[in-house]
């Protein structure tokens, strides 16, 4: 069949219509499906040097499916080699840190999770760890090791850094004198959710020993690897040692977490391939669950606990994975009846469940330059990964936080 030029140039304006009206259209229903719950905050290297630029990126979280897009654009960390994140607890300030100049850099969250950069403090040696009080009244930062100190900052109420209220150098003196020296490298903080509503107001602290436990180097001390530190807050920030801190935590804590409800606090331990659980006493003081500790995957690396404080997420460093744990409400024991493992790209090292209604999962995967998403169910605790998982990051990806979008209802839990 042929066609004079009149109907050539009718036929070819016919589907340069059509095909415009199809991508308007897509373009309509894309944006009308998209509902964003949740941001993602991301902290991780500009390139894969280790001098590079730390860097920290936004994703906005689709209210459906949990799958993440690129939101505001990416900002400095305010260093270089960015380590953990902090998020207040009313979602209006982010404190990150970084361990190529030491610092502790406090952002700002505007609307639709625009950060901007407002001050920052050197924390005199390197921050390994941080965590925000629910009352944004203190910031607690880890450093070490030699020594391993925990400090306490107070806060304004801009959110703005202030000065040091108190400091604890972590020591096995308590436990023997022959262990005073050892050298104790720290790994975790965590404040409990409620400390303004528990006597005694705990903070809690993860550390291992390195003359105990040195893999490749001399061991010269017969000290327990693995510890947690336990204090109870009092007026104007000062830390007190709990009694009988510290409590053996293993061969290598990684993470730690605390539940909602104040009653429970789980270290992750690396070395052992374990799941260590706590009963809190007292506000501050540790006791074993009876029946623990509980089996993980390889090199339990990170955790959290969601909102519900129902389940328990452990990212796996070592097998790529999540693995799932229901907990006990009367008793706080583990189970992991969820089913299988769910895997991740490679490496994950940093956890987090969304802030809104705690319905989504996230991991940093140091290896994989990537996130990996996953759906939780509220009922069971079960994970499936979310659309088109995992998400490209920077390079070298360390933490991972998450804040609300606009007045989205938040999940809590009171004691």
């Amino acid at each position: 069949m042929k066609f004079n030029k009149s109907s050539q140039l009718f036929l070819v304006s016919r589907v340069f219509l059509i095909a415009m009206a199809g991508l308007l259209a897509a373009t309509l229903l894309t944006s009308c499906e998209i509902t964003t719950i949740d941001f993602v905050f991301v902290a991780s290297s500009a390139g894969s040097g280790s001098s590079s630029a730390g860097q920290i990126q936004t994703f906005d979280v689709d209210s459906e499916s949990g799958a993440i897009r690129t939101g505001q654009p990416t900002v400095p960390s305010g260093g270089s080699s960015p380590a953990a994140m902090a998020v207040s607890s009313n979602y209006q300030h982010l404190y990150v840190i970084n361990q190529g100049n030491d610092s502790v850099v406090h952002f700002t969250i505007g609307a639709y999770a625009v950060l901007t950069k407002a001050d920052s403090v050197n924390a005199g040696n390197t921050p390994v760890a941080l965590a925000v009080d629910t009352s944004g009244t203190y910031l607690y930062v880890l450093t070490g090791p030699e020594p391993a100190v925990l400090t306490v900052y107070s806060l304004s109420s801009s959110g703005a850094i202030g000065s040091i209220t108190s400091q604890q150098t972590l020591s096995l003196s308590n436990v023997s004198s022959k262990y005073a020296e050892d050298v104790l490298v720290p790994t975790g903080v965590t404040v409990l959710a409620n400390n303004n509503a528990v006597s005694g107001n705990g903070v809690f602290v993860t550390a291992y020993d390195q003359n105990a436990y040195n893999p490749g180097g001399p061991v010269t001390s017969t000290a327990n690897p693995g510890w947690v530190f336990g204090y109870s807050i009092g007026s104007g920030g000062v830390l007190t040692p709990a009694a009988n801190s510290p409590f053996e935590a293993g061969v290598k804590p990684s993470g730690i977490a605390s539940d909602p409800t104040d009653r429970f606090v789980y270290v992750t331990d690396y070395a052992s391939n374990e799941l260590i659980g706590y009963s809190i006493h007292d506000g501050s003081t540790l006791v074993f669950l009876i029946n623990g500790p509980f089996k993980t995957n390889n090199e339990p690396q990170a955790l959290v606990i969601d909102p519900r404080g129902k389940y328990i997420y452990v990212a796996n460093a070592l097998s790529s994975s999540v693995a799932s744990y229901s907990i006990d409400l009367a008793t706080g024991t583990p189970a992991s009846n969820i089913g299988a493992s769910n895997s991740t790209d490679t490496e994950p090292v940093a956890i987090v469940v969304d802030a809104a209604l705690g319905r989504f999962v996230y991991t940093a995967n140091y290896l994989g330059n990537s996130i990996s998403g996953f759906k939780l169910d509220p009922n069971t605790g079960e994970l499936t990964a979310t659309q088109a998982s995992p998400y490209p990051s920077g390079a070298q990806p360390t933490a991972v936080a998450s804040v609300p979008a606009g007045s989205h209802a938040v999940e809590t839990i009171t004691p």
